[in-house]
């Protein structure tokens, strides 16, 4: 795959998801908008991508970012996919308010997708507008980069444009806006299923090859690729779960089209992070049943996988039962990966460099206590790097257990004697624990803070944030009140869509 040899195109597109037949996508212009104004450009993606971004803010590279003019060598496509929908499979779905214009090869000699959203109705968009509302966009562009300055595979926001339009949503007229959004690929586990509830198996083929070959190489040198490729999803998924709950964030609508081959969270609708630890958390409006609770979430992305390796069916043996040992097998595998990811990631949290017997047993004694406890899930571990040090008192992390200390007193003894048995000094513990638990997240209180002063047209508070959250690990007293867990007044219960 080649690029364009034009240096005056602002962006040097290679399409080779438009390449594939025709039934993959549908193809379109985005809708122009009424007075496209930028918000924010990610200067530093920007760069990476290798874009200029003096002139993805200039007023060309805005028309470009709001839809209202095609970059040369664009080919704007919606993709077709369908997805189990709060356990209901839906046939067809698709981009029904973004276009893929196109993808870019990194200066790392990765290829991405750009893609807009928000950019007008497409032949998938049903009964929607194909628009999106402001807040919901700089919702995802806020926690998206969060998500990449915490290191956490993600989807990332290269742009944010308000749009001059007013868009009708349940509370009523709201502002408009279109997200750039870039990502490794926007091929979903709702994808596969497009093809093989058409019973497509040619589609589902030509699906499977061009994945391996843009995610998982490797795959081509074993005896079956296909295998190597559902194995090679679910380990980056139970990867990417891990790391969700390691920093208590909840997805909040984890349908099979939300889902990346890729290994990248994809979409932020009504997502949340955790305030009090409580496994049973749910954010989500729509989620009524608590599907996608914070501690359901590793069984719903088996669930998912196990939706994802019955569309490879036909392509992992021509024998049916060899093929199905083969699926479930490889979905087995999942909780052990999950596990394996978890506790790891629990040991950093906990100041413990190397595993032992009892380690996992230690850590989730303590998520107990902060449960029964009301605890918050990034204070507590916050302070307990402040308290890893040698000579710390334990005041900040006991102030966290004031409910029913005596649980949370004997487990701080136990944890002080595994301490003991390390190898590193008390200082590069501490040092290896701050850079696991972090000071800063979008605290779901200061992002609607944010989000309704932009809705007023106050962009400051929504900067100030993003300024913080891209730095989550670093000590920060000057804005040490972006760490703190909401007042009474401002708890948020529940998180929308916004579509």
């Amino acid at each position: 795959m080649t690029l364009p040899t034009d240096t005056h195109d602002p962006v040097q597109f290679d399409n080779s998801y438009g390449r594939l037949p025709g039934r993959f996508f549908a193809r379109l212009d985005p809708v122009p908008v009424a007075s496209p104004r930028l918000l924010v450009i990610n200067v530093g993606l920007a760069r990476q991508l290798g874009l200029d971004p003096n002139m993805l803010a200039s007023p060309d590279g805005v028309q470009i970012l709001s839809g209202n003019q095609v970059a040369a060598g664009s080919q704007p496509i919606a993709m077709a996919y369908a997805g189990h929908q709060f356990g209901r499979f839906v046939p067809q779905l698709g981009d029904g308010r973004a276009m893929l214009l196109g993808e870019v090869i990194d200066s790392d000699g990765a290829r991405r997708d750009i893609q807009l959203k928000g950019s007008g109705r497409t032949p998938f968009s049903r009964r929607g507008d194909g628009r999106a509302a402001l807040g919901p966009v700089l919702r995802e562009y806020l926690i998206s980069e969060a998500f990449a300055a915490l290191g956490i595979p993600t989807t990332r926001s290269l742009a944010a444009i308000a749009t001059g339009d007013m868009i009708l949503r349940e509370e009523g007229l709201v502002p408009g806006a279109v997200l750039t959004r870039v990502a490794a690929s926007h091929v979903r586990v709702g994808t596969f299923q497009y093809f093989a509830g058409r019973g497509d198996l040619d589609g589902m083929r030509t699906l499977a090859d061009y994945v391996i070959a843009r995610h998982f190489p490797n795959a081509t040198k074993v005896l079956n690729p296909y295998q190597a490729l559902l194995e090679g999803v679910i380990d980056r998924q139970a990867k990417l779960v891990a790391r969700w709950m390691l920093v208590g964030f909840i997805h909040g609508v984890m349908n099979t089209d939300n889902m990346s081959i890729a290994g990248e969270t994809l979409d932020f609708g009504p997502c949340a992070f955790l305030d009090a630890y409580d496994p049973n958390k749910v954010f989500s409006a729509i989620d009524q049943t608590g599907r996608y609770a914070f501690g359901n979430q590793a069984d719903i992305a088996q669930w998912n996988l196990a939706r994802f390796a019955e569309t490879l069916l036909p392509l992992l043996s021509p024998d049916i039962p060899s093929a199905l040992k083969v699926a479930q097998e490889a979905i087995e595998g999942f909780s052990a990966n999950f596990q394996a990811a978890h506790n790891a990631g629990l040991r950093v949290k906990l100041g413990l460099s190397r595993d032992m017997p009892g380690d996992a047993a230690l850590a989730h004694d303590l998520l107990d206590c902060m449960t029964e406890n009301a605890a918050d899930f990034t204070l507590t571990f916050r302070a307990l790097s402040h308290s890893a040090a040698e000579g710390c008192d334990h005041v900040e992390l006991r102030g966290q257990f004031a409910h029913k200390p005596g649980n949370f007193d004997s487990w701080l003894q136990r944890w002080r004697a595994r301490l003991a048995e390390e190898l590193v000094s008390p200082a590069e513990r501490q040092a290896a624990m701050r850079q696991a638990n972090p000071a800063f997240i979008p605290r779901n209180h200061r992002v609607e803070e944010a989000l309704q002063a932009a809705g007023g047209g106050d962009l400051e508070p929504f900067n100030t944030l993003h300024r913080v959250l891209a730095n989550p690990f670093l000590e920060r007293p000057d804005f040490s009140h972006y760490a703190e867990p909401p007042a009474p007044g401002q708890v948020v219960h529940q998180t929308f869509c916004g579509t």
